[in-house]
C-alpha cells in the first residue's frame, strides 16, 4: 500500500466506515475491535488535506478537531532526521501552526505488516491548549529527541488508535 491508501484507511476508520473498520479490525483483539466500532457513534468529518505542510488530514467534530500527519513504515522507529531533514522541518512546521492556533496536532503511525492494532498515535509538544485538546494533549504520548535534537517516534511508545478512540469516543 502507498501512504495515501494508509491516509484514506485512517480517513475511513475516524470517519466510522464499516467496510474499513472490519477490515482492519480483523486481526484485532475483542477490546481492540469494541474500541475501534465505538468511531461509529461520534465519528468525525475528515478532511484530506492537499501539499506537504506536514499535515495530512483535518478530522473535525462538534467537540473536538485535529490536524494529522500519516506516517508508515516496517521499521518500528521513524527518525526525523532522515531525508535531510525534511520530516524534521515538517514537523517543527506544524508545531508552529499548531501553537498558534490553538490546534491539537496529532501524528498517526502505522506500524506495515503488524497484527492486531497497527496505528499508533503522537503528539508534539505544545503550549496555549485549551479544553478539551489541553486534557487529549496530556495524555497522548510525545516524540523522543535525538542527542542531536531531532524527533525520534518509537511506535512502541505510541498511544493504541483503538485506545485513542476509546477516549474520544467517551
Amino acid at each position: 500500500m502507498s501512504s495515501s491508501q494508509y491516509e484514506r484507511e485512517l480517513k475511513g476508520i475516524l470517519g466510522g466506515e464499516n467496510k474499513i473498520l472490519s477490515k482492519i479490525t480483523k486481526t484485532c483483539t475483542a477490546i481492540e475491535k469494541d474500541n475501534y466500532l465505538r468511531i461509529n457513534d461520534k465519528p468525525f468529518a475528515v478532511i484530506r488535506a492537499a501539499g506537504s505542510l506536514g499535515v495530512d488530514l483535518v478530522a473535525v467534530r462538534g467537540d473536538i478537531s485535529f490536524l494529522v500527519e500519516v506516517k508508515t513504515s516496517i521499521e518500528d522507529t521513524i527518525h526525523f532526521s532522515s531525508v535531510s531533514g525534511k520530516l524534521q522541518k515538517q514537523a517543527e512546521s506544524m508545531h508552529d501552526i499548531c501553537e498558534k492556533t490553538k490546534t491539537l496536532p496529532i501524528y498517526a503511525f502505522r506500524l506495515k505488516n503488524h497484527r492486531g492494532d497497527s496505528w499508533r498515535i503522537f503528539t508534539l509538544d505544545i503550549n496555549n491548549l485549551e479544553g478539551r485538546p489541553s486534557v487529549l494533549h496530556k495524555r497522548v504520548p510525545k516524540f523522543d529527541c535525538s542527542k542531536s535534537g531531532n524527533f525520534v517516534m518509537r511506535w512502541k511508545k505510541g498511544l493504541p488508535l483503538s485506545d485513542f478512540i476509546l477516549y474520544l469516543c467517551r
